[in-house]
């Protein structure tokens, strides 16, 4: 079975660690057909050694990464991943809009995998040669430029035409898998937030297994906001209401503080929402303490409240969200190990799925 993908680097350092506590691994290309699922290398171990493979993982340093992408930066930056398609550069405009409110910068980030060559070692077999393979990959890093590029023109005739405000704005390429580069960006100039552009539910499930937006939301660190092509607003100033998904955990007070400071010169209303699987005495108890709170910390913050039944949580969740009219959903995605994210997806990524209300994560 598939353990994880990578790029051949990196897969390589995983194999060599995991043979050497006696697990047999087996890398296998994958299939570059479609450009939303990650490509990289697959890992394949025995089903039977998965559970110790997966706790030497968890317990190593072969995950971080030390390339630096720029030195620290000072001022926010909001970092806008995009390839190019229809639905990357509608996140692209609505980040553009924000960094202006916020008085941010933008970094425009590019990834390209290349499955011809790494380092001196030819992976796919199509190629007999390593000056063949090289060639090809020099070739896919010239194209990568030149659409980067272009869209760098095309962003910079958007500000000219006054469509988008003039923010200053950087284009960065990158080599590697997506949701690697992306997230090492994010930490490495300490992105205030990154905007992503997801297919939304209008898409086949196939087209959405393994999706980058999806693996970013599970470990980033920095708050994400996912925009489906369908988002009917392409402003944040335009946002009128959003949902926050309460456990009454006291971290939630500390990330719902911090939801109230990303948006403070907008006119928003927001609705705290719990998922139970039945209404009882204790959860009232709790949302009072919430209402009290918050009645006292913001007095002029518009905030309604909502129990929503759990057992079928995302089709729940839609009929909230279609009933009071809601633009965004926020969700905590508490920092969870390889074993949850294999075997308990997270709701939020099960909104990601099923949903074409912009999704944004917040982890504490």
């Amino acid at each position: 079975m598939t353990l994880a993908i990578h790029t051949f680097q990196k897969a390589q350092i995983i194999k060599t660690f995991l043979e050497s506590e006696g697990i047999d691994v087996y890398l296998h290309n994958v299939n570059l057909i479609q450009p939303v699922v990650s490509s990289g290398v697959r890992i394949r171990i025995k089903e039977s050694d998965l559970p110790r493979a997966l706790l030497l993982i968890e317990q190593s340093d072969l995950l971080k990464e030390g390339q630096q992408l720029s030195e620290k930066k000072t001022a926010k930056t909001i970092l806008i991943p995009v390839d190019f398609s229809d639905y990357s550069i509608r996140a692209c405009e609505l980040g553009f809009h924000y960094a202006h409110d916020i008085q941010a910068e933008v970094l425009v980030l590019h990834v390209y995998f290349s499955p011809y060559v790494s380092d001196t070692f030819v992976f796919n077999e199509a190629f007999n040669s390593p000056a063949t393979a090289m060639d090809n990959a020099n070739l896919l890093q010239k194209k990568s430029q030149e659409d980067l590029d272009k869209f760098q023109s095309f962003v910079e005739q958007k500000i000219v035409d006054k469509e988008w405000p003039d923010v200053k704005f950087t284009c960065v390429l990158k080599e590697g898998l997506p949701e690697e580069e992306i997230l090492n960006a994010g930490k490495q100039i300490q992105a205030s937030m990154i905007i992503m552009g997801t297919r939304g539910k209008s898409r086949k499930d196939a087209d959405l297994i393994g999706s980058v937006t999806a693996e970013v939301i599970d470990t980033v660190n920095i708050p994400l906001l996912a925009i489906p092509e369908n988002t009917p607003f392409n402003k944040l100033s335009q946002v009128k209401k959003i949902a926050f998904g309460t456990s009454f955990e006291q971290k939630d007070l500390v990330a719902i503080d911090y939801l109230f400071s990303m948006f403070p010169s907008y006119p928003i209303q927001y609705y705290l929402f719990h998922l139970t699987h039945q209404p009882n005495v204790w959860n009232g108890i709790k949302l009072a303490g919430i209402k009290d709170y918050f009645s006292q910390q913001y007095p002029d913050i518009p905030i309604h409240y909502r129990i929503i039944d759990v057992n079928d949580p995302v089709v729940n969740l839609e009929k909230f969200v279609r009933e009071e009219l809601i633009d965004i959903i926020s969700l905590t995605t508490y920092r969870r190990n390889i074993f949850s994210r294999i075997f308990n997806p997270s709701i939020a990524r099960k909104m990601l799925f099923r949903t074409d209300t912009p999704l944004l994560a917040l982890r504490f």
